[in-house]
Parts: structure tokens; C-alpha cells; sequence
């Protein structure tokens, strides 16, 4: 799975470089960044403004790397998604449990 990280102001974001996200990446993406929770990581980015799908698996990988990052004190916000992606949080009610921004900037405000 292609990513890009940059670290800016303390802040780990992470630019999914794929136009698909699911099954056969979900599971190498949610290592990726378990790994970067595991080495201290606290505060994370992911943009989708490359991705236009987004499937189950890709879901449930956000869910588990949400779940381990909520009891360390940490946040974690997606941004730039298409309509369609964000449909599909609205669909599913994650739109409830992420935080969803449009950019980056609005985002780094968050934290």
C-alpha cells in the first residue's frame, strides 16, 4: 500500500496514495499505522484525496486504529474525502464516531 507521511506540528499526517481503498490493503494500512501508534504517535491525519473507493474492510481497519488510539489519549481525523466516501460514513453513522474535515488546515486546528 502506497502512503506519504509528513509531520507537521506534532501532527503525523498520512496521504493514502491508492485510489482504492479495501480489501487487499486494509489490513497492510492498519499495521502501518498501528505501528506508527506503537512507536508514540498520538495525533493523526489520514487524507483520502487521492482515494474514490472505499470498502468494508478499509472501514473496519479505520475502526480498530480509532479504537487503539482512544485509550492512549489520542485523536484522529480523515480528511478530504469525495461525496461518495463521505456518503458512506453518513450511511454507516461513522460520520458520528470520526472526525471528518475537509483539509488539511482546518484539521491541524482540531488539535
Amino acid at each position: 500500500m502506497k502512503i506519504r507521511k509528513q509531520k507537521i506540528d506534532g501532527v503525523l499526517a498520512i496521504v493514502i496514495e491508492e485510489r482504492e481503498a479495501n480489501l487487499s490493503k486494509s489490513e497492510q494500512f492498519k499495521d502501518l499505522v498501528l505501528h506508527e501508534i506503537s512507536t508514540g504517535e498520538r495525533k493523526l491525519i489520514l487524507s483520502f484525496i487521492n482515494v474514490d473507493y472505499v470498502d468494508s474492510s478499509f472501514l473496519g481497519a479505520l475502526v480498530a486504529i480509532l479504537k487503539s488510539l482512544l485509550p492512549l489519549d489520542g485523536k484522529l481525523i480523515l480528511i478530504g474525502m469525495n461525496d461518495d466516501i463521505v456518503n458512506l460514513f453518513q450511511l454507516t453513522r461513522l460520520d458520528k464516531i470520526f472526525v471528518l474535515k475537509d483539509t488539511l488546515d482546518s484539521a491541524l486546528k482540531e488539535f
